[in-house]
């Protein structure tokens, strides 16, 4: 098995004591926490190294690495292309990301110890941040359009009946 399914099962494991793995991701969200305010402080800098040199640069494990690779890989600047599915402790790993993409993931994973980062204070202003934050929430926020049907409407199926003598009696 490959280093990312390996984090996968012991994250998202069905078997697991429900109290280990609250602790597992307490863990793992400091760790991670520590990790993005680093990449932060100059989003502009061109990280690369394999997944084992990544980990001692950040001070975590292989297997937390993977963990934050597998969290971040979805605001990847566009065309960086990790391969994480087949990633070894030797892959090579660029960790060029789209900073709006990355504000509005972590806004939609409702990950607030992320997205509240003062790192983000030096990237984009307090305006900026409220319009991401924003339209993250709108682009996830479903509307109903249709109008409701009241019972003492007109009936839809254009019988001239009030809705609650004609269709809606059958509801």
């Amino acid at each position: 098995m490959g280093l990312l399914s390996d984090w996968r099962d012991k994250a998202y494991s069905q078997t697991a004591n429900k109290g280990d793995l609250q602790r597992f991701w307490q863990a793992y969200f400091l760790k991670e926490k520590d990790i993005y305010s680093e990449l932060l402080k100059n989003p502009s800098e061109a990280v690369t190294g394999t997944v084992k040199e990544l980990a001692e640069r950040f001070g975590v494990d292989v297997e937390t690495m993977v963990g934050f690779l597998d969290g971040i890989d979805e605001s990847l600047a566009e065309g960086v292309d990790n391969n994480i599915e087949e990633m070894t402790e030797d892959s090579q790993v660029f960790l060029g990301f789209d900073t709006e993409k990355l504000y509005k993931n972590m806004v939609a994973a409702q990950a607030d110890w992320l997205y509240n980062l003062p790192e983000w204070e030096n990237i984009y202003d307090e305006d900026t941040r409220k319009r991401l934050y924003k339209e993250q929430k709108r682009s996830t926020t479903f509307v109903r359009e249709e109008k409701k049907i009241g019972r003492n409407d007109p009936c839809p199926c254009g019988s001239g009946k009030k809705y609650k003598k004609c269709c809606g009696a059958n509801a």
